[in-house]
């Protein structure tokens, strides 16, 4: 495809560059538009999140020729998820063990080989590079000279600077906080997932590889502290243990598209984070936006957005449940031990492919 930008300096601009902004940019770049990420940080850099890659991703990856990529970067095959209720009691449930199945990869390692695909294919990457002004047309103020681009992309997450300055951003409740570390795995901890439910909140645990761990953390604000403790001393954390904070977990979906802006990933919704899809909703939105402009029929995309989603938001609204009723998720999992194979078919449809 030929670009053709009508005297605009970039076809697209992309705010945000983990992994929906990542996935737009590279498939717009490689269609042909002159396109510009705008990253307010330095790759590589952390990002809460339960770093799990489920399977659904596979075949995005495969589109943007990094699967084999990713699977040569440290990284956990994960065999088995372990719950755990709040009586102590615990069931275990395997997971896809084919070569396709359900990996977790840290996010600075993975977000930082996206974003270096889509320069690859021809996008310009502008790090350290913060909004801090968007003008209609669009005219945006991210340090030194303003650029202008025919469409904007906003993916810069649940608090996205571009939705709050176009006043497209929700109200939301701080209800819930996450925290998140990484430090060294016991040595029988094993690839797995181990999701506990606590009376302060939820604890999850991956392997990431390298012998290290994944951990977050869940609580209401006035429980974080209390959960913070239980975490140190549990898994013997330092005091200066390093946490990186994310909030709100939950908030009003925006509408995808707004006549030239389109939203990607957790820009236009967020989904719960004990579901670990993050990353695909990130990976798919950013990859079906990209259609819609290559296209140039951005009134698409609002339809392609909501299929995505559609058959899916009960597993959200019920994992949601299932994370702020420690005592519902414990009387859950007391039962499944007599019918093992419901919970295993939740985690499958949870973890399984996401048909498109």
């Amino acid at each position: 495809m030929t670009s053709s930008n009508g005297g605009f300096q970039f076809d697209v601009a992309i705010v945000g560059g983990g992994p929906a902004g990542a996935s737009c940019a590279a498939a717009c770049a490689r269609g042909g538009l002159k396109t510009v990420v705008l990253e307010r940080s330095i790759f590589p850099r952390e990002k809460v999140c339960g770093d799990t890659l489920n399977p659904a991703c596979w075949p995005i990856l495969e589109r943007l020729a990094l699967s084999e990529h990713v699977m040569r970067l440290p990284h956990s095959r994960l065999a088995e998820v372990e719950f755990i209720g709040l009586d102590g009691a615990s069931l275990r449930v395997p997971l896809d063990a084919s070569e396709r199945g359900e990996i977790s990869i840290k996010r600075s390692i993975l977000d930082n080989l996206l974003l270096a695909r889509a320069a690859e294919l021809g996008a310009e990457i502008r790090h350290d590079c913060a909004v801090t002004r968007i003008e209609p047309g669009w005219k945006i103020h991210a340090g030194g000279e303003p650029i202008t681009a025919r469409i904007l992309v906003a993916a810069d997450g649940r608090n996205s600077t571009v939705a709050r300055f176009l006043n497209l951003l929700p109200a939301s409740a701080r209800d819930r906080i996450g925290v998140q570390t990484h430090f060294p795995a016991p040595a029988d901890f094993g690839d797995r997932v181990v999701m506990r439910f606590l009376p302060s909140g939820y604890c999850g645990l991956a392997s990431v590889g390298e012998n290290q761990l994944n951990l977050c953390l869940v609580a209401r604000p006035k429980n974080l502290d209390a959960i913070k403790s239980w975490a140190h001393a549990q898994f013997t954390l330092p005091p200066d243990q390093p946490w990186h904070t994310i909030a709100p977990l939950a908030r009003a979906a925006v509408a995808p598209r707004h006549g030239d802006l389109l939203l990607v990933g957790d820009a236009a919704r967020v989904v719960e984070p004990f579901t670990g899809e993050g990353i695909f909703y990130a990976l798919a939105s950013g990859e079906l936006a990209a259609r819609a402009i290559l296209s140039r029929d951005l009134a698409s995309y609002t339809a392609v957005h909501r299929a995505l989603y559609r058959g899916r938001l009960w597993i959200n609204h019920l994992t949601r449940l299932a994370a702020t009723n420690p005592r519902i998720s414990t009387a859950i999992l007391t039962v499944a031990k007599f019918a093992p194979k419901t919970l295993r078919l939740l985690t499958h449809k949870v973890t399984g492919a996401v048909t498109r």
